[in-house]
């Protein structure tokens, strides 16, 4: 009796605590996660323009500075925040000097809100507008770790300090494989201004919002630095070979490459018995291309069997296109049965338009997941696409019975009718 008494208040103690840390979950530290502290830095122009009185009567440095403040005040405690300026500190007409004026206002760290504010209150728009320079150099401030790496571009002009392209910059950016993304925010409605900085975001994966009133700006830039503490699967930076035979093999993962104009990449992957691997594309035309274009993902085996999937556009506007296919390898009554080396092509039909650079390619992304397949693929020539065949089949044939016995009575009661 004392045994089952003690035995119960056991349970029941067991019971309580369960209970207890389900309703007051404790909180995960970081290295719990296996997630590296996002990283972010808010790239600001201070150049002269930024004077004008265009945003809800104020200046576009005054809507600046009360976006950063009220984001300051936001940012998640998991997020690394720093500040970096360009055209802040040069008041010269020197062009060479001009554009080299860039500076971290606020270093990358954990964000001590009333530092950060105090640095940002002493801004004054100054001089040029080093875009390109800037982008280097806050590439540099986020270099290092695994966790996510984020820069917010605000400006509200064009880069003064050709021939550094800052397009070109943020494409050398994304070539590295670094896994950093550029969003920007335009304060004004400038066609050049926001081709310019659509092209930088769209290099690295990034965002554009044109900005025309202080709400809008600071409701933008928390949504970026928010984005940052989302949990993310960084892609891992792989290189494709001209051929099967000397392609990198990939397991289950998200990869990105380059792929220069009109070029073939290939890929491997191991399949059991059983098993379907699942791959898709994407490759993004960051840059102006002539119309009709395309992509195609290939799945061939040593035996010979493919599987072609493509996706066709015909205009020639920045933009992503993307496609993807399945291949299941049937269960094997040979329990010796290896693995089946299944190699994925890209290619691209791309042209580059007229003055425009060819190198570094265009961004590659991959993701190819191997799973247990849904069901016994009975012939892997047709990829998984029959399977669904004998219930088309069926629909067809209950069709074409039920409409024979709608004729059938169609015809029966129109003889009724005319006999009454």
């Amino acid at each position: 009796m004392i045994r089952r008494q003690r035995l119960a208040a056991g349970v029941c103690a067991l019971l309580a605590a369960l209970t207890a840390g389900l309703a007051f979950p404790g909180p995960a530290a970081a290295d719990e996660t296996g997630q590296a502290a996002p990283k972010v830095e808010l790239v600001l122009d201070v150049s002269g323009s930024m004077r004008t009185r265009d945003i809800d009567g104020g200046t576009r440095m005054a809507a600046a500075k009360q976006a950063f403040n009220e984001v300051l005040d936001a940012t998640p405690e998991e997020v690394q925040l720093g500040i970096r300026t360009l055209g802040a500190n040069y008041h010269g007409n020197d062009r060479k000097t001009g554009c080299k004026d860039t500076a971290q206002l606020y270093p990358v760290s954990t964000l001590d809100r009333t530092e950060a504010k105090t640095a940002v209150a002493t801004l004054s728009p100054t001089g040029w507008t080093p875009i390109g320079p800037a982008l280097l150099k806050a590439a540099d401030d986020l270099n290092g770790g695994d966790g996510a790496r984020r820069i917010v571009l605000i400006s509200d002009g064009e880069d003064t300090c050709q021939p550094l392209d800052p397009c070109e910059v943020a494409r050398e950016i994304a070539a590295k494989g670094i896994g950093l993304t550029i969003d920007t925010l335009g304060l004004v409605p400038d066609a050049k201004t926001r081709d310019q900085l659509s092209c930088i975001a769209d290099a690295t994966g990034g965002t554009y919002t044109s900005v025309q009133h202080k709400e809008q700006l600071t409701d933008r830039v928390g949504q970026l630095v928010d984005r940052a503490a989302d949990p993310v699967v960084t892609p891992v930076a792989t290189e494709g070979a001209g051929a099967c035979s000397s392609a990198p093999s990939l397991k289950s993962g998200l990869y990105t490459d380059r792929e220069e104009f009109g070029q073939q990449r290939w890929y491997k992957v191991a399949v059991e018995p059983g098993q379907e691997v699942r791959a898709s594309v994407s490759v993004a035309d960051d840059r102006a291309v002539n119309p009709d274009y395309g992509v195609l993902l290939r799945a061939v085996t040593l035996h010979g069997r493919e599987i072609v999937r493509g996706e066709a556009a015909g205009d020639g506007r920045t933009d992503v296109i993307s496609t993807g296919l399945r291949y299941p390898r049937p269960e094997s009554d040979d329990e010796s049965a290896s693995a089946e080396t299944v190699c994925l092509q890209v290619t691209n039909s791309f042209s580059a338009a007229a003055g425009v650079k060819t190198t570094p390619g265009l961004p590659l992304e991959l993701t190819v997941d191997v799973v247990d397949g849904p069901s016994k693929a009975g012939d892997v020539a047709s990829f998984g696409l029959g399977r669904g065949w004998w219930l088309l089949g069926a629909l067809v044939l209950a069709g074409f019975v039920a409409g024979l016995l709608w004729g059938w009575v169609s015809r029966w009661r129109v003889a009724v009718w005319r006999t009454n």
